[in-house]
């Protein structure tokens, strides 16, 4: 039974050109809550997707101010985790969960 709290730590899953060239590197890249710590990362991917992780890294992409109709605005921070799998491990972030 997988605890509600891991679906509060993984928001979701980046599909970009630079996260697929990162998965044939057996990684994977979903953007996390502000406030998860790399133990709560890594103990949400194995309960929610039945793999082994061998290290998480995060990153914190600073908001960026975007214009809209003319006005200027702010895009919020956003907080990356790259999830490095075990050998033999995979996950597909294609479908859903």
């Amino acid at each position: 039974m997988t605890d509600l709290k891991h679906y509060d730590v993984i928001v979701s899953p980046v599909i970009t050109e630079k996260s697929t060239y990162a998965s044939e590197a057996n990684k994977v890249v979903f953007n996390v809550a502000k406030t998860a710590t790399k133990p709560q990362i890594k103990a949400a991917v194995e309960a929610l997707f039945g793999v082994k992780v061998s290290g998480v890294n995060t990153l914190v992409r600073k908001g960026k101010v975007k214009r809209f109709r003319g006005h200027p605005g702010r895009q919020s921070d956003v907080k990356k985790a790259v999830v490095t799998l075990v050998e033999g491990h995979s996950i597909d972030v294609t479908t859903g969960l």
